[in-house]
């Protein structure tokens, strides 16, 4: 049997260094809010032929005022724009002159508007609020309900302590993939926190507190087996009896998420990103970061 909870404070040390690495890139990066979050439009279109460069599209519209236009290939053909919020006039502005630039650089090339769409800062302030506030409602009730499922446990932490160590993990699982992608949308503009990354983020939190309560969940059943061993021989062997089971379930949707992320259409790539870092550091977190947070407050406890 490995001795996994030995090496706890190793544990400590390498969450506590990807952890400061998150807060500093959102400090100095911040996020890069897509249009659901911060106001703006977002024109999806497509080439007949083969798609413009970033510099001639950018110097086809750069008189129509549209402020910063971020420009992202997605394909040969296709061709993602996002820009200040823009009314309909704008939008046919835009169209007619990515047309017109594509056919006199080509007349058998044409372009080709699939989607559009706009949302006013007002309302992208009211989803960040409201985005904000679902993480915290979810944080509330799933702390609340590890308390109550442990709540008979008593020998030797109190039940509380179970969530709080649920709740150091879930903080833990959503700080990783928010440093990481503060650090992509610093380096590639493209990479946007969007609605569906929040629900990504709430769907890691569920990931990571059903692998928290099924090792946690060993550990009272070993409690009751073996009331002469120590808390941290009963935490070592809760581990090593749920560690293979914890890995192979994980690996099995990270390699879906990842093919689903490599072969999958580009307005899904993000949020695949996001559940393959996130389930990741959430099977690691209620391995190793949990359960050696109650070691250690045992420990503490007999001191």
């Amino acid at each position: 049997m490995v001795s996994i909870m030995r090496y706890r404070k190793f544990y400590y040390m390498f969450s506590g260094l990807l952890a400061l690495a998150s807060v500093l890139a959102l400090v100095f990066w911040g996020l890069n809010l897509g249009i659901d979050f911060k106001g703006g439009s977002l024109l999806l279109g497509e080439f007949s032929k083969q798609a413009m460069s970033q510099e001639e599209i950018k110097e086809a519209v750069k008189d129509i005022g549209l402020g910063e236009v971020i420009i992202q290939p997605t394909g040969e053909k296709e061709v993602t724009l996002r820009f200040n919020e823009a009314d309909e006039s704008k939008r046919r502005q835009l169209v007619s002159a990515l047309q017109s630039a594509a056919q006199n650089k080509d007349k058998e090339n044409n372009f080709t508007q699939k989607s559009f769409e706009s949302v006013g800062p007002s309302i992208g302030k009211e989803l960040r609020s409201k985005a904000a506030k679902a993480v915290i409602i979810v944080l509330i009730f799933i702390i609340g309900y590890v308390a109550f499922a442990f709540r008979k446990v008593s020998r030797p932490l109190a039940s509380w302590k179970y969530g709080a160590a649920t709740l150091v993990a879930l903080f833990h699982d959503v700080l990783l993939p928010l440093g990481l992608f503060s650090a992509l949308g610093h380096f590639d503009k493209s990479v946007e926190i969007s609605s569906g990354f929040i629900a990504a983020i709430l769907t890691v939190l569920g990931y990571s507190v059903h692998d928290s309560i099924i090792v946690f969940d060993r550990v009272r059943e070993n409690l009751i087996k073996n009331p002469g061993k120590n808390f941290e021989e009963i935490a070592n062997i809760s581990v090593n009896q749920t560690f293979i089971r914890s890995l192979n379930t994980s690996l099995t949707v990270i390699l879906v998420l990842l093919a689903v992320y490599l072969f999958g259409g580009e307005s899904i790539r993000s949020i695949a990103l996001v559940l393959i870092a996130g389930i990741g550091v959430g099977t690691y977190s209620s391995i190793f970061i949990g359960s050696s947070l109650l070691v250690s407050w045992s420990k503490k406890l007999r001191m």
